[in-house]
């Protein structure tokens, strides 16, 4: 893999800027494809790594972009836990591993590093300077990965009985008279049709 100078170039170029919560992700995947034994996560060892992350924030980013996983290629799941964690599993052996940042992260460059004045820096200068063991919980965990969410083309596709939309890969809702529909007429939609827009 490559070093961790390079690997949060690429950080900040998918991020957009760089800051301690991608050096904070970029370290979390580097644990996590060495605990799982996936030394090439963008190259040979692509097919093998699935990652669940639990934030939408900067680690996630860098995650995307040390490993290569990525929402569209359904190697990156996206779980809305508000942690920052993630669940690093290698298909090839079912080894798996959730990541934590510790709580006492946080406070380690304050505690650390008090002497420098720019909070920023003094993030920067502790997250590359600490342990893993000062940054993150490691567990072994075991993840179920169906067939239905694995990589590749759509296993499966429906329309929706009540707004004829289609729903790939089982994500629709069997509803009270044996119909499929999706989860937007089923349970309602993050937003609200306009129906009368004005110019």
């Amino acid at each position: 893999m490559e070093s961790l100078d390079l690997l949060l170039e690429e950080c900040e170029r998918l991020h957009g800027h760089m800051c301690a919560g991608q050096l904070l992700g970029a370290r979390m995947a580097l644990l996590g494809c060495r605990e799982i034994g996936v030394e090439d996560p963008r190259g040979a060892d692509r097919k093998k790594l699935i990652v669940w992350v639990e934030i939408d924030r900067c680690m996630t980013d860098a995650i995307s972009a040390v490993t290569g996983v990525r929402l569209g290629k359904r190697s990156l799941k996206y779980v809305d836990y508000g942690k920052v964690a993630a669940t690093f599993l290698n298909t090839e052996t079912d080894r798996a591993v959730r990541i934590v940042a510790l709580e006492s992260a946080r406070t380690l460059a304050d505690e650390r590093f008090s002497e420098i004045k720019d909070k920023r820096e003094r993030q920067f200068r502790a997250y590359s300077e600490a342990t893993d063991e000062d940054l993150f919980k490691v567990e072994l965990v075991s993840v179920v990965l169906k067939d239905i969410d694995a990589p590749g083309s759509p296993r499966s596709r429906v329309i929706c009985a009540i707004c004829s939309e289609g729903v790939n890969d089982g994500r629709e809702v069997i509803g009270t008279d044996g119909e499929s529909v999706c989860r937007g007429c089923d349970q309602g939609n993050y937003y609200s049709r306009i129906d009368n827009p004005t110019a």
